[in-house]
């Protein structure tokens, strides 16, 4: 059972989550945001679920590959 939840966001917040959710999943991201916050949950349950998200599998291994690549330069640490 879903309910319907109203929120107030500054305009910047408002138009950042458009921008880089898009519409129609804001309320999908919200709640994946959420979620691990206000539920128990089973760490390994947790952990399938973050696994089988392919969007974000695909951005943490963009990160990692991009912070590989720093590792090896002199002024990273900077």
């Amino acid at each position: 059972m879903t309910r319907k939840l109203t929120i107030t966001v500054s305009e910047e917040v408002y138009e950042g989550l458009h921008r880089t959710v898009g519409r129609r999943r804001i309320s999908q991201f919200l709640e994946k945001l959420a979620r691990p916050h206000v539920l128990s949950q089973n760490f390994e349950t947790a952990y399938q679920d973050l696994a089988a998200d392919q969007d974000r599998e695909r951005d943490a291994l963009a990160w990692s590959e991009g912070v590989i690549g720093d590792v090896n330069k002199p002024d990273a640490a900077r």
